[in-house]
């Protein structure tokens, strides 16, 4: 019998004082991703914490993996928008790392299991109207999202903001599965060409998400692309083969027919709904408009709600340095609006 093939064990994260590069060191391994490592830093040039994402030491060899994190970071250095998070520097060797702002707030996904009421209907409005205006901003620059959900949106002192442009890429043709497999618009799932439409259905299903806690498509245990079992129905997606149909809606139950409308899962004004249902049209052409979107969520909103100027960040108590203070504090959603109702 052939010896089973042994995989080599996953080198560990960067431990507490390492230096990733040069004026960095480690505080703390925040998360693993299938590529990705996230620590908690200190930056000695800037004299405060920061955000350091770099390749896991088992694809560091793929060219691929390296030019899609320095491109990410370049983009959010040319970037300046209060609704998509800053980075800081790009890092190319001795190993490409992103440096980007830390933010003082929780995931919309982690809000989303967190909360034992669901949001009021404002502030998924209001949420709404934030990943509008970072959308108007990355298409007005010729570039598509291409993976906005709840875990790639922060909360940030009353701001929402978007994160992760690993996927962006400009209109046009793409593979089919960019993106994670169940926030793909059905388009992303075919492999079709893709346009601003596509983040716009990304914005519907987050907002449908936090409007009432679930998807609107059935959960199904999909596989990574690394070939490992996900155990989720939020894994990235894994593309199935381009005449494989039968494959593909069993991977992607957006291609299967209409998502169930948002008002059979919970009862919102029908300006909101309507504004979401209209977001996950399976067709693009039938999508609403970034900046027609962006207006009926305005229209929901007190006047004075739109531009409300967030709070001065929460500084260190007594007794703590800066670099010693919490880095995750956490916030009331956009701390404009009270409580949740159960509408």
């Amino acid at each position: 019998m052939a010896p089973r093939h042994r995989t080599a064990p996953l080198a560990p994260p960067l431990p507490p004082g390492a230096t990733p590069a040069a004026g960095y060191e480690v505080l703390a391994h925040l998360t693993r991703t299938g590529w990705l490592d996230v620590y908690d830093a200190w930056s000695y040039e800037r004299d405060c914490r920061c955000l350091v994402k770099t390749l896991r030491p088992d694809r560091r060899h793929e060219p691929r993996l390296r030019e899609q994190l320095l491109r990410e970071g370049r983009w959010l250095q040319a970037f300046s928008h209060p609704h998509l998070v800053r980075a800081y520097e790009t890092v190319e060797m001795p190993e490409p790392l992103v440096v980007l702002e830390t933010l003082t707030g929780e995931t919309v996904a982690h809000l989303i299991g967190r909360l034992r009421h669901r949001l009021a209907a404002q502030d998924v409005a209001f949420l709404g109207l934030h990943l509008c205006s970072a959308l108007h901003y990355l298409h007005g620059r010729d570039l598509l999202h291409l993976d906005v959900k709840p875990s790639n949106v922060i909360i940030d002192c009353r701001r929402a903001k978007l994160l992760d442009l690993s996927v962006a890429r400009p209109p046009g043709p793409a593979p089919a599965g960019i993106g994670t497999r169940c926030y793909l618009a059905p388009e992303q799932a075919r492999g079709a060409d893709l346009s601003a439409a596509a983040d716009v259905w990304g914005v519907g299903i987050t907002l449908y998400e936090t409007a009432t806690g679930d998807l609107p498509f059935p959960e199904v245990t999909s596989t990574t692309p690394d070939g490992e079992s996900a155990g989720d129905s939020c894994a990235p997606a894994a593309s199935a083969s381009l005449g494989d149909t039968r494959g593909r809606q069993r991977q992607y139950p957006q291609l299967e027919g209409r998502a169930a409308p948002v008002g059979t899962r919970r009862r919102l004004p029908r300006a909101l709904a309507g504004a979401i249902d209209a977001c996950l049209e399976p067709d693009p052409a039938a999508r609403p408009g970034i900046d027609s979107l962006a207006a009926a969520f305005d229209a929901l909103l007190p006047s004075h709600r739109r531009d409300v100027e967030p709070p001065a960040p929460p500084g260190p108590t007594a007794g703590q340095s800066l670099r010693e203070s919490a880095t995750y504090e956490k916030h009331a959603l956009f701390g404009a609006f009270s409580g949740a109702d159960a509408r």
